[in-house]
């Protein structure tokens, strides 16, 4: 990563001048290390990446949404995260946070696009709308076609932050009135990063940024376009009522008993079991809770065409693929299924130990035959000598 951007400070720097100590630096390259799912070896690496690299400039696009994407951020558990990453990582262009309007607003994104051609971040968030020549969403007078393909054209690094830039979603919901599609429709002679959510946590999306300034590229991404770091596994491998699950104990409606003891709610209409995300093992609110924990089913919101998935937010998810037919059936027989397995693996396990135990005292009987045969053989031979 070239390190030409005039007197601007490195993180590090950035740091240190905010009032944190050199303590609190080490403690926040541990902290975005492991949400990165790195191994503790390369927080070195990232330290010295965030020691060195000068603060890459940041435009913030906003179009169709709703600005919750810059809420989860600014509201991080890591005081560095909001201190630093965000608020003086330079966003040099950013309509919700920046202290500039109008005229002055442009033209400092202006400057930045020319001046950092090639070595700035574009961050979008929201969907961009298609219709009437997209004048459903205009900014200074002009479309959010216009303003993305411009803003897209000479950035080293282009997320897209939430499901509404990565997929489209409330907007794009039927009837989708606006037309409204995601950063990829618009952009496609570039990588992006999606990082979807409704919105996404804050120490994921700190972590994308952290990677692209650490490693000076885009982190290892899945077919989607999400990083693996955070969107590799389902909401419902990592969830703690997934016992619950197993064993077939499911809450049937938001006030009963089963509801109050924590069972799944998978029959509420959770869907966790087809969203892949880092909810459960983040978490929100300094890693306090999340949907599920405060008693609510997950709705998917980080899965593509997730408000158009099922009648209702709480109707059931069929669509994953399980053993048995499909996960309905699974969830109404498991715990008998895992009964019956739990009592044939033990059969099995019965058997097996029976069969390597007659195995080990045939071969120990064979050894025997063998010691006493050789024995007769030698007193064969003495007695002949």
């Amino acid at each position: 990563m070239e390190q030409t951007f005039d007197n601007r400070d490195t993180y590090y720097e950035s740091i240190r001048k905010s009032g944190y100590s050199r303590r609190d630096f080490m403690k926040f390259a541990a902290f975005i290390t492991a949400f990165m799912g790195l191994e503790h070896t390369a927080m070195g690496q990232v330290a010295k990446a965030l020691a060195t690299t000068p603060r890459l400039p940041v435009i913030w696009e906003h179009f169709q949404e709703c600005t919750c994407c810059s809420e989860s951020f600014i509201r991080s558990d890591h005081p560095i995260v909001a201190d630093i990453i965000l608020d003086k990582i330079s966003l040099d262009y950013t309509l919700t946070l920046m202290a500039a309007s109008g005229f002055q607003a442009e033209a400092a994104k202006k400057a930045t696009m020319d001046k950092y051609k090639g070595n700035y971040i574009l961050c979008v968030e929201g969907s961009i709308p298609l219709g009437d020549d997209g004048n459903y969403c205009c900014i200074g007078g002009r479309n959010s076609i216009d303003i993305l393909k411009e803003s897209a054209a000479g950035a080293k690094a282009i997320i897209a932050w939430g499901s509404c830039a990565s997929s489209g979603c409330v907007q794009a919901a039927k009837p989708n009135p606006t037309n409204a599609v995601p950063v990829s429709k618009i952009i496609t002679d570039k990588p992006i990063i999606n990082v979807p959510g409704c919105p996404p946590i804050g120490e994921v999306m700190a972590g994308v940024i952290v990677h692209v300034i650490a490693f000076g590229k885009l982190p290892e991404l899945d077919n989607a376009g999400r990083p693996k770091a955070f969107y590799a596994k389902r909401i419902h491998d990592s969830c703690y009522r997934r016992p619950y699950f197993d064993a077939g104990l499911f809450a049937e409606e938001f006030d009963d008993e089963n509801a109050k003891k924590g069972y799944c709610l998978y029959k509420l209409g959770c869907k966790g079991p087809s969203t892949y995300n880092s909810c459960g093992n983040i978490r929100w609110n300094g890693g306090v809770s999340y949907p599920i924990q405060s008693g609510h089913p997950c709705l998917g919101c980080s899965a593509d065409g997730w408000l158009d998935a099922a009648p209702s937010f709480y109707s059931r998810d069929t669509s994953v693929s399980t053993p048995k037919g499909g996960i309905e059936a699974t969830a109404d027989t498991i715990g008998k299924i895992g009964l019956g397995a739990t009592v044939g693996a033990l059969a099995v396990h019965t058997i097996a130990a029976g069969l390597t135990k007659n195995k080990e005292r045939r071969s120990m009987m064979k050894e025997g035959e063998e010691v006493d045969k050789n024995v007769i053989e030698k007193e064969k031979v003495g007695d002949e000598i």
